[in-house]
């Protein structure tokens, strides 16, 4: 090309340039009203307008006792702030914010929002109430009747007056509930008089019933009211009205903004058809330099290919070797895991066993089965009852015995609840040992707040059969240790594996006491330490480097898995655990290090 050539096409590329800089210029300030936001907006505005509708539905209907789940009251609300904040977001971007009459009814809004929440939230408290006495008034109404209809002493017209009085009270309370009116309130005041009447007439059983039925009516009388209210108050707020306000604010902000960017637009459709015409007469050049780079493509693509097929040769004697090596990675990677998990969930169902054998004892043991005799009597004087239990010598020693298989039949479902609970946490932990081991292919910690004392607790609940048959005596040494963020599972895998490796180290002592020491303290405010110290048969010298290596025990039975995933573990924390022993026969300390995170106080 000459050089006149290149002149001419630097100068047309750079008017071209200055054209499309131009035009990118008036595209961002035409693009900077955002003019196609109004939509969205404006769409905004119309879903909370319907929330607030479903809303107020919602109000109705728990009012009306359609409905007695009140999360629809929650819902609502909860997605109207959200679509609100990303409302408010998005008007704050375009500072539409900054003027007086966005900002007034920005907090009109937010104003009548917040009135209502208030409102809603008083509704919600005092119609749970009201409506838990409306459903209860049946059946307190039914044990009174119930219990009147089997007296068979006293005036049958009494006590069918007393029954149709109790009744139309009822009603009465019922009808107040769906249509309030001063006439139906003095109806229920007199038929409470009524019924205190009654219940002086009616023995001593009855006075509770109906006590408990006068004070359901009497909160329905004064609750009802005041519900009916709060929802003229909630009805009264104008959320609407001030949602209206905003979709206002924004046609006329519209209106204003598309004058704006008619003027861009008619620029940019004038430097536009300058840029084609520009473009047009590039293409042309550039096309006949087309043909030439063309040619050499030819030439280049012909030596690539001979450079092709020797890559590929090279890269397939590659692959297959890769290939190789990644299965038998693969299958050694398996294996290990495998154990691990193998090894460590047995060391847990320790504890699962010895949870669900204390159960199973409790059952076959449970006093539940004297309630079975208690009930044989009670079901033995069906018409006598009264009299069987106020002067019957073994009458009246059978509510005694009932409060005291009560007290039994609950300490016995406490514990069998402990029991269960722990059952549960073994389990649970059986579960998290295997997600645990994919921590080893990379996976990251879920750090959450524990104290380090209670997970010691855990360790050794899980570990108690197994210390109590070897008669293994555990002190412990825990310092006054604030709640701290870590690996909760991890740690357990950890602790669960050192205690049980220090009972195992004491099994062979006889000439002795066999101890553990369990220890926790915190080392210059960074560093938290966790020891398990034992009285057994020690490490040797030339083995304490060896004693976290896969595969290697010092026990017959071992398979030297536990220590080796426990060390991964620490690794995985950021942390590092330690052996340490004065030789065989003087015992072992181990010692686990990890980084200090305690929990954030809430500002």
């Amino acid at each position: 090309m000459t050089l006149s050539y290149r002149r001419n096409m630097t100068l047309l590329g750079i008017v071209a340039l200055m054209l499309a800089s131009t035009l990118l210029f008036l595209y961002l300030k035409s693009s900077a009203d955002q003019t196609t936001t109004y939509a969205e907006s404006r769409d905004l505005i119309g879903r909370i307008k319907q929330l607030n509708a479903q809303w107020e539905t919602e109000i109705l209907k728990a009012r009306i006792a359609i409905s007695h789940n009140y999360d629809p009251l929650v819902s609502p609300l909860t997605e109207m702030t959200r679509l609100w904040q990303r409302f408010d977001s998005m008007e704050s971007s375009h500072d539409r914010n900054a003027s007086a009459a966005w900002r007034t009814s920005h907090d009109a809004f937010l104003a009548a929002l917040k009135e209502k929440t208030r409102l809603v939230e008083q509704f919600k408290s005092h119609n749970a109430v009201l409506r838990n006495s409306l459903a209860f008034l049946p059946t307190a109404e039914d044990d009174i009747q119930a219990q009147l209809a089997e007296l068979v002493d006293g005036d049958k017209l009494q006590l069918q007056n007393i029954a149709t009085d109790t009744y139309d009270l009822l009603l009465s309370s019922l009808e107040f509930a769906q249509v309030t009116s001063d006439g139906k309130a003095a109806d229920i005041l007199l038929g409470l008089n009524k019924l205190k009447v009654n219940k002086e007439r009616l023995p001593e059983q009855f006075h509770s019933p109906i006590d408990i039925l006068s004070s359901h009516i009497s909160l329905i009388l004064r609750e009802q009211p005041l519900v009916n209210r709060l929802l003229e108050n909630i009805e009264a707020i104008p959320v609407a009205e001030r949602l209206d306000d905003i979709t206002d604010l924004l046609n006329t902000d519209q209106h204003r903004t598309v004058a704006v960017d008619q003027r861009y637009h008619f620029s940019m459709l004038i430097f536009s058809v300058l840029l084609v015409l520009c473009l047009v007469y590039l293409t042309i050049h550039l096309m006949r330099s087309f043909r030439v780079i063309q040619r050499v493509n030819q030439a280049l693509e012909a030596a690539n290919d001979d450079l092709e097929l020797r890559v590929e040769k090279r890269t397939r004697e590659l692959r297959d070797t890769q290939s190789e090596l990644l299965d038998t990675a693969r299958q050694a990677g398996m294996a290990e895991i495998a154990t691990n998990v193998l090894h460590n969930v047995g060391n847990v169902l320790n504890s699962v066993n010895i949870s669900a054998d204390l159960v199973t004892r409790k059952l076959r043991a449970s006093k539940a089965q004297g309630l079975a005799k208690a009930m044989q009597l009670i079901n033995d004087h069906p018409g006598d009852l009264g009299t069987f239990l106020t002067q019957d010598p073994k009458g009246k020693l059978l509510p005694g015995y009932l409060n005291q298989l009560v007290e039994a039949i609950a300490l016995e479902q406490q514990g069998m609840s402990e029991e269960l609970a722990q059952l549960s946490k073994s389990v649970d932990h059986i579960k998290d040992i295997v997600a645990t081991q994919q921590s080893y292919a990379g996976a990251n910690s879920l750090m959450e707040p524990l104290y380090i004392s209670e997970l010691l607790e855990d360790a050794l609940r899980m570990n108690a059969g197994a210390l109590t048959r070897h008669q293994v005596t555990v002190v412990k040494d825990y310092s006054a240790l604030p709640q701290v963020m870590g690996d909760k599972h991890r740690l357990l895998l950890i602790l669960i594996n050192l205690i049980s490796n220090a009972k195992y180290a004491m099994s062979g002592l006889s000439n002795r006491a066999r101890q553990m020491t369990l220890a926790v303290k915190i080392i210059d405010d960074t560093t938290l330490q966790v020891s398990v110290k034992d009285d057994g048969e020690g490490i040797a010298e030339e083995n304490i480097t060896r004693i976290f290596a896969h595969g290697f025990t010092t026990r017959k039975e071992g398979h030297g898995f536990g220590l080796h995933s426990c060390a991964l573990a620490a690794i995985e924390m950021n942390g590092h655990l330690t052996a340490h022993s004065d030789g065989p026969g003087k015992g072992a300390l181990f010692t686990l290090r990890i980084p200090l995170h305690l929990v954030q106080e809430p500002a």
